[in-house]
C-alpha cells in the first residue's frame, strides 16, 4: 500500500531543467569575473592605510586626473544626447539612400580597436591634420593634444551606446500617439515636447549613463589624442597605468576605487531619476 501510495505521489519537478546546475555556474562566473576583481579592488588601497588612501587620493596630480576623466566624459555624453537621438530618429523614421550604411557605420566604435581610432583621430585632428589645420588656421582651435581632443575621442566611442538604446524604444513607439496630438492642433514643436522626448526620457538617460560609463574608463582611444600632459590632458586610467608600472599597486588601487565609487554614485543617482520618470508617466 505504502509503495501504490509512493508512485502515486507527483515528484517535485524543477521549473527549469538544470536550474541548480546552471544557478551554480552562473553564481561562480559572475563571482570570478565580478565580486573577487571588485573585492581585491576594495581591499588593495587599505594597505596604506586610512591616512595613506586620502594622501594618495588628495594629491593635485590625481584630482586633476579625475577632474579631466570625469567632466570629458559628462560633456562627451552630453554631447552625445542629441546628436544619438538624431541619428535614432533618421534611422527609424526616414527612408533615403544609404541609410544602411549609415546604420552599420554607427557601430563602428564596437568593432574598431579603440587604439586604432585614437590614431585616427588623432591624425585628422592634430594641428597639421585634414580637419586639425583648418580649425586651427580659422578659429584657432587646437583640438589634439588638448581636453577637446579627450571630449572628440569619447564622443565617437560613446555615440553608439545612445544611438541602439533609443532607436528600438522610438520603433516600438510607433506615430499614433503623435498623429493624435496632431488631431488635437498641437504644433511640431509642441508633439515633440509633451509627446515624444517624455517617452523617449528614460531610454535617453539609460544611453546617457552607458555612453558616461564607458567613456569614464576610456583609454586606448584617448592617450593618443590627448597628449598626456599631467595636470592638464592626463587621464585617470593612465595614471593607474602608471602607478603600476612604478609597482605602486595600492596607489594605483587607490585611484580605481575612487573612480569606482564615483561612478556608482553617478550611475545610482541616474537610476533613480529614470524611474522618478517613469513613474511621472503612469
Amino acid at each position: 500500500m505504502s509503495a501504490t501510495l509512493a508512485w502515486a505521489r507527483p515528484s517535485r519537478v524543477a521549473p527549469v531543467p538544470g536550474l541548480g546546475l546552471t544557478l551554480g555556474v552562473t553564481l561562480a562566473w559572475v563571482g570570478l569575473i565580478v565580486v573577487v576583481p571588485l573585492a581585491a579592488l576594495a581591499i588593495k588601497p587599505w594597505e596604506l592605510g586610512v591616512a595613506g588612501v586620502a594622501q594618495s587620493l588628495a594629491e593635485p596630480r590625481v584630482l586633476a586626473a579625475l577632474a579631466v576623466s570625469f567632466g570629458a566624459a559628462l560633456v562627451a555624453s552630453l554631447v552625445n544626447l542629441p546628436l544619438g537621438l538624431l541619428l535614432a530618429w533618421t534611422i527609424v523614421r526616414l527612408d533615403f539612400p544609404g541609410r544602411r550604411v549609415l546604420d552599420g557605420a554607427i557601430d563602428l566604435p564596437f568593432a574598431l580597436p579603440t587604439a586604432v581610432a585614437g590614431i585616427a583621430l588623432t591624425a585628422l585632428f592634430a594641428p597639421n591634420g585634414w580637419l586639425g589645420a583648418p580649425l586651427m588656421a580659422v578659429f584657432g582651435w587646437q583640438v589634439a593634444y588638448a581636453q577637446a581632443g579627450i571630449v572628440v575621442a569619447l564622443v565617437f566611442v560613446g555615440l553608439p551606446f545612445i544611438v541602439r538604446t533609443v532607436e528600438p524604444v522610438l520603433r516600438d513607439m510607433g506615430r499614433d500617439a503623435e498623429e493624435a496630438a496632431a488631431t488635437l492642433g498641437a504644433t511640431r514643436p509642441q508633439t515633440l515636447g509633451r509627446v515624444v522626448l517624455p517617452a523617449l526620457a528614460p531610454a535617453l538617460l539609460t544611453g546617457f549613463g552607458l555612453a558616461f560609463a564607458r567613456a569614464v574608463g576610456e583609454y586606448g582611444s584617448v592617450i593618443f589624442i590627448a597628449g598626456n600632459m599631467p595636470m592638464q590632458t592626463e587621464i585617470a586610467p593612465l595614471l593607474i597605468v602608471i602607478r603600476l608600472e612604478q609597482f605602486d599597486y595600492a596607489g594605483a588601487a587607490s585611484v580605481g576605487l575612487a573612480m569606482l565609487l564615483l561612478s556608482f554614485a553617478i550611475l545610482l543617482g541616474l537610476n533613480l531619476l529614470q524611474r522618478t520618470l517613469r513613474r511621472g508617466r503612469r
